[in-house]
């Protein structure tokens, strides 16, 4: 039987409370072959450790080191100009008293940095999201028409701001060979496919933008088939999560509590999506080549981020490298099942 174009791997963020060598240890004995730690992993006293201390830190573990979590820097990157107290949990004490240019500024300059760590680890993909460009007005979703006026028009201004908060961030991105793989998600510059490519459209089909697949946060309309056959392209990563939808609860609501929600993440085999056609359709999307051309690799990693309002997050976590391993990390087909009917 041919082997498998895939490997299980885990997003390191939900696990920040371990260090990066603890982080790895746990992932190597819950099954994973490889592992994408949070930036805050990568973070040492004076900065960044050192990509030689990285490399060793993986290659002690014989763990593969399949991209960098930089989710939370990133959006807070592009969400600091409204001034939202959002932003404070992500970053140091001293640095979330500033006002919001200071904020912003900073966050160039660490993921400025960052990028350079990432391109001596020959990381070049980055999963990440951007942040609020368009202002929380537009971030809401909410249908009515007010977010255009005589006098200003949030879309054309939020395009604009985009375009130029970004400017620094994509170029030495692109200077560096490294893709920057934005997750779709409610709450953020691009919310849905559409949103997405109207930020490729606006930065002049700027090939650094690519996409993190996540089935997990299409929960409001738009189907994980519809969202990513739509950037299929532009996949770069992939993390494997799910979810269950509670009937009868309003998606949007008040309720900081997880039990509570309407929408609830959980651990990967018993949520309402079929985590093998999600796989399907990333072989579909051309994800598997084009990962493993970018980054040098023999197989994909199928990130796992499991999370539950109820588990305890290892042992979700655990259950998930499980899961993936055992279910979806099949070789893939290399030719039709037809080919070989009346030989």
């Amino acid at each position: 039987m041919a082997d498998s174009v895939f490997h299980p791997s885990i997003e390191g963020a939900q696990h920040g409370a371990k260090s990066l060598g603890d982080f790895l240890d746990y992932a190597r004995v819950s099954g994973a072959k490889g592992a994408q730690p949070s930036n805050y992993m990568l973070q040492s006293e004076k900065g960044f450790k050192s990509a030689k201390e990285i490399k060793e830190t993986f290659s002690q573990r014989h763990m593969s080191l399949d991209g960098i979590s930089a989710h939370c820097p990133f959006w807070v990157h592009t969400t600091a100009w409204t001034n939202s107290p959002t932003v404070r949990p992500f970053l140091p004490p001293d640095v979330a008293k500033k006002d919001a240019k200071a904020i912003e500024k900073w966050c160039e300059d660490y993921l400025l940095k960052l990028l350079d760590l990432s391109a001596e680890l020959g990381v070049k993909i980055m999963p990440m999201f951007w942040g609020v460009a368009f202002g929380w007005e537009l971030a809401t979703g909410y249908p009515w028409g007010f977010w255009k006026g005589g006098d200003y028009d949030l879309i054309a201004e939020g395009k604009e701001r985009f375009v130029k908060k970004t400017a620094k961030i994509r170029a030495h991105a692109k200077k560096l060979g490294i893709y920057l793989a934005h997750e779709i998600h409610p709450g953020t510059a691009a919310m849905c496919a559409d949103d997405f490519n109207m930020l490729v459209d606006a930065c002049d089909g700027d090939k650094v933008l690519g996409v993190n697949a996540d089935p997990s946060h299409c929960w409001e309309g738009e189907s994980w088939e519809t969202r990513f056959l739509k950037v299929a392209p532009r996949i770069y990563a992939c993390h494997v999560k799910n979810f269950v939808i509670r009937p009868g609860l309003p998606l949007r609501m008040m309720e900081p509590g997880w039990q509570k929600r309407a929408m609830q993440f959980c651990d990967i085999p018993s949520g309402d999506l079929n985590m093998t056609r999600y796989v399907e359709l990333l072989i579909h999307s051309g994800f598997v080549q084009r990962y493993c051309k970018i980054m040098g690799k023999r197989t994909a990693p199928l990130v796992v981020e499991a999370e539950s309002a109820y588990r305890d997050l290892d042992a979700t976590s655990a259950n998930g490298i499980a899961y993936v391993r055992d279910n979806l990390c099949f070789p893939m087909a290399a030719g039709s099942f037809e080919e070989g009917m009346g030989a």
